[in-house]
């Protein structure tokens, strides 16, 4: 099983070799896919020493578009059998991709979601606001796919390829979340909704002093995308 990591990238120079690094040492075959959404600060530099690297491919953005449009970039370059989403920032553990992928090596799911909130062995202590948006736009989320998710925020989603195949990222920022939700509760394999898996995972959240990039006006926006998407698209 080759595994595509998928790596949305924006002004993450601190951050960067660091979580490379801890990809590359994950036990999986494996390709990692970067795209740098238009970083204004030394990211773009970063990249361009690694442009050699034989396990990467890097892409970029002329213009910042947002992390939906990344992934959108990323999706279209993956060649692996199930696809990973990583985020650059050290809020989510590379060393827990055996986690994310037992369900789908054991044949028991298409779509795996990592949950901060289902007893995961790790979680800075913070935010708690933060928390609260995440868990309300889960329940409407769930309200509407009818599904019984705790953490439809998660950066950690699982796909096998076939999955993403036909699904048409429409959202440019944060709203892929519940965009991709969504679609993935409507999505059939062979006639069949897709199994879709919720593993927990640790998380070591950022401040906002830290570099954290999403915020209210997003969660609003979260709102509408889950609405849109579920009644319209």
């Amino acid at each position: 099983m080759k595994l595509s990591v998928v790596i949305p990238v924006f002004n993450e120079q601190e951050t960067l070799l660091e979580i490379l690094g801890r990809v590359r040492a994950t036990p999986f075959e494996k390709e990692i896919i970067l795209i740098d959404d238009c970083s204004v600060d030394n990211t773009r530099e970063i990249l361009k020493t690694l442009e050699g690297d034989e396990d990467l491919t890097i892409l970029y953005h002329d213009v910042n578009q947002g992390k939906g449009a990344a992934l959108r970039t990323g999706f279209q370059a993956a060649t692996g059998d199930v696809v990973l989403i990583q985020d650059a920032d050290l809020e989510y553990d590379p060393a827990e991709y055996s986690i994310l992928l037992e369900p789908i090596e054991r044949g028991l799911a298409d779509v795996v979601f990592g949950s901060r909130f289902k007893g995961s062995r790790m979680t800075r202590v913070h935010l708690y606001w933060h928390q609260m948006a995440n868990n309300f736009l889960t329940l409407i989320s769930n309200m509407f796919t009818n599904l019984n998710l705790t953490d439809m925020e998660t950066c950690y989603k699982v796909f096998k390829r076939e999955v993403l195949a036909g699904i048409e990222i429409k959202s440019n920022r944060f709203g892929f979340e519940p965009e991709i939700t969504a679609k993935v509760a409507r999505k059939r394999l062979n006639g069949k909704r897709v199994r879709i898996y919720e593993v927990p995972i640790s998380y070591y959240g950022r401040d906002y002093a830290d570099g954290k990039k999403i915020g209210w006006r997003d969660g609003v926006a979260a709102l509408w995308h889950i609405v849109h998407f579920n009644l319209f698209v």
